[in-house]
């Protein structure tokens, strides 16, 4: 609820209404309208008020920030899915493309011993 979230955060419920105003926190409410803040909400308002307290951003440069940040996100889910896609056409295409065994005979070149080993070359 926004007094817990509000004493949690040492914010005042006023800001939290005023980032909810702006689009930058969107917490689900209750039947009986009551804000309800996930722990995804929490999460974000960690990064707002640390880009507020810590870095000096203006709640403008904290929504291109947060928008941000979501497309990056959206983007690296793309590229997990797409990797995933590529790792399962490679396995696909080595699976069919597996070389026939080959019977290749080793040819030893000079004969063993088999007290002494491999006979060496005198030098």
């Amino acid at each position: 609820m926004i007094s817990a979230v509000a004493e949690k955060y040492q914010i005042h419920p006023q800001t939290l209404r005023m980032y909810e105003r702006e689009g930058l926190l969107l917490p689900s409410r209750s039947e009986g309208n009551t804000r309800l803040y996930t722990d995804e909400d929490l999460q974000r308002l960690e990064v707002i008020l640390e880009l507020t307290r810590e870095l000096g951003v203006n709640l403008a440069g904290v929504e291109i920030i947060l928008n941000m940040r979501e497309k990056m996100a959206a983007m690296q889910l793309q590229i997990e899915e797409f990797v995933k896609q590529l790792n399962v056409e490679l396995r696909r295409s080595l699976a069919h493309a597996v070389p026939e065994p080959t019977h290749a005979l080793m040819r030893v070149s000079r004969p063993l011993d088999p007290v002494e080993g491999p006979r060496r070359k005198k030098s």
